[in-house]
């Protein structure tokens, strides 16, 4: 009896003075490590190390506790990093962290069978697993791009111009690799310690850690060597690059920032919406009269400009509506409007419906205001849960709570749009999709020479959920050597040249305007990205499965032959 108490107080004082603290320094780590309320900023530096107390923690539990370790590291990293999807709805943030208390229960087993099958080189799996993760999980219906810890980088932008050849994932390689390493080097630092130190007890423990981490990291010199001579050619390609100007014409936008979010009020808060936009909008072309557009954030104006128009069901909506037009087709240069776009269709009852979509208008005075009929761009991706649930049939429940939240619904659009204002050819992404390097990469391989964010984040009230965000656009930039600039409803507001630095930005949660130059690059060559596309991400994700299945039938092999041998 007393062997077993003192064996279950054993494990309860290694739970809570070395499990527990691991995993909360590995939450920690990972959190500071992005945009956060310490530094909205992030602090790059940290996530080097960030999976060091995962990795050590990996070794230390079984393949059984792992399932359950890995949802709760899933479950208070998104609690710590995207703590402000609640102000959006409580069940925003119920819906991503418990998406990633379910990838984590996932990897964090697959981790712990890497370091299983591969006890000297699983480290070198454990590294490859974590990039394909960091790419599957902004696949299909439930992507989400925010976290990827090479994006812990952006302000960095030596760093982050390898982006141009291997998008995110080569950026994020380079960070994890040192997390991987020294986390192994600690877990064989750790069991030599305690092998040795049963031996020799009078010895100090602190040099027998420092000695066998010296013989790991003799013993795994190469691979060190390798990133080491990565990390060089990155600095040294980024030096480079950043050295590159963009000379020659240019075009002027001016981007407002209302700070105000314009879905709540009814019609008396969407005209003052109005009254504000169009009074930022004439200060920022009376300030400065060479601007060639203007842009208004995502579903800056809500009232459905060209339904409202058409059908005229709402007498004080179609006035809105009207102020709006005359004020586009008096104005000396084109506007760039987030709006909500609503057509009539027929539906399966073979009654009229409305179908509404997230989309970008483009007016230019004189021609297509009035009657409106703008050129146009429907979001393609949608934000899962908030704007699209496709699986009405399926989850008839998740559905109705969801209309229940007041859920607006949208439906994808298809087209890849460029437009074309004062020989500027852009595309026009809609808020979260600048987190996606696919679809940027689609705009830029279909003529824009230019991406033109519209972004409503005003819902978060929350500064490191914008700084968030803008760390994913700027390697929008990056990866296909082209300016983007931001129009936010309170921030980031921004302006950013080809090699992802931030040259201008606006003071964000005030009621402002930002005018960016942006240059008219001609489409001389095309990145590696642009060619490739996410090449690095999708043979993380092939190749690290496929060892660890190689590895897995290795030793069920390896265990059927010394079975078979010891009966003989």
């Amino acid at each position: 009896m007393n062997k077993r108490f003192s064996g279950s107080r054993f494990r309860l004082s290694v739970f809570l003075c070395i499990h527990v603290p691991l995993l909360l320094a590995a939450v920690l780590l990972f959190a500071l490590a992005h945009p956060n309320p310490l530094s909205v900023r992030g602090f790059p530096l940290a996530a080097y190390f960030a999976f060091v107390p995962l990795f050590v923690l990996v070794r230390r539990i079984s393949l059984r506790a792992s399932f359950l370790w890995g949802a709760v590291y899933g479950f208070l990293c998104y609690c710590a990093y995207s703590y402000w999807l609640g102000a959006f709805h409580p069940l925003a943030l119920y819906v991503i962290t418990g998406l990633y208390l379910f990838w984590m229960a996932l990897i964090v087993p697959l981790l712990k069978l890497a370091d299983i099958l591969f006890p000297k080189k699983g480290y070198l799996l454990q590294w490859a697993l974590w990039i394909g993760y960091e790419y599957v999980k902004t696949l299909g219906f439930n992507a989400f791009c925010y976290g990827i810890i090479g994006y812990s980088q952006w302000s960095w932008p030596a760093v982050i111009q390898i982006a141009a050849l291997t998008g995110v994932w080569g950026v994020s390689a380079l960070v994890v690799f040192p997390s991987a390493w020294i986390g192994a080097g600690c877990n064989a630092a750790l069991a030599c310690r305690k092998e040795t130190a049963d031996a020799a007890p009078a010895c100090p423990r602190g040099k027998f850690f420092l000695a066998a981490f010296r013989r790991f990291a003799v013993r795994e010199k190469i691979p060190a060597l390798v990133w080491s001579v990565c990390l060089a050619f990155t600095l040294v390609f980024g030096a480079v690059s950043l050295q590159r100007t963009a000379d020659g014409p240019s075009v002027q936008v001016a981007l407002i920032q209302p700070n105000s979010d314009p879905w709540h009020g009814g019609l008396p808060a969407y005209r003052r919406e109005f009254r504000k936009l169009s009074a930022l909008s004439d200060a920022a072309l009376a300030a400065r009269p060479d601007v060639d557009f203007v842009v208004w954030p995502e579903t800056a104006f809500i009232p459905r400009i060209e339904w409202h128009y058409k059908y005229r069901e709402d007498r004080e909506s179609f006035n809105l509506v009207q102020d709006l037009l005359r004020y586009l087709d008096s104005a000396p240069v084109p506007f760039v409007i987030g709006n909500d776009d609503a057509v009539r269709v027929t539906g399966p009852d073979g009654r009229d419906m409305r179908v509404d979509y997230n989309s970008v208008f483009v007016f230019f005075p004189g021609e297509n205001v009035i009657p409106p009929a703008p050129e146009r761009y429907r979001k393609t991706h949608l934000v899962p849960f908030t704007e699209h649930f496709p699986y009405r049939d399926a989850f008839p429940w998740v559905y109705d709570l969801l209309v229940a939240s007041d859920t607006h619904f949208w439906e994808k659009g298809s087209e890849y749009t460029v437009f074309q204002i004062g020989g500027l050819r852009f595309s026009t992404p809609v808020c979260f999709e600048d987190t996606f390097g696919y679809l940027s990469r689609r705009f830029v391989n279909a003529g824009a020479r230019a991406i033109v964010n519209l972004t409503n984040d005003a819902w978060a009230k929350d500064i490191c959920c914008q700084y968030q965000h803008l760390a994913m656009s700027v390697f929008r930039a990056v990866e296909n050597g082209v300016p983007l600039v931001r129009s936010t409803a309170t921030g980031q507001t921004a302006a950013v040249d080809p090699a992802g630095r931030v040259v201008a930005m606006a003071e964000p949660f005030t009621e402002t305007w930002l005018v960016a130059d942006i240059p008219l690059l001609p489409d001389t060559g095309k990145t590696l990205y642009r060619i490739w596309g996410d090449l690095w991400g999708v043979l993380f994700l092939a190749v690290s499965p496929a060892v660890l299945l190689a590895g897995t039938v290795f030793r069920m092999v390896r265990k059927i032959r010394s079975g078979n041998s010891s009966c003989t």
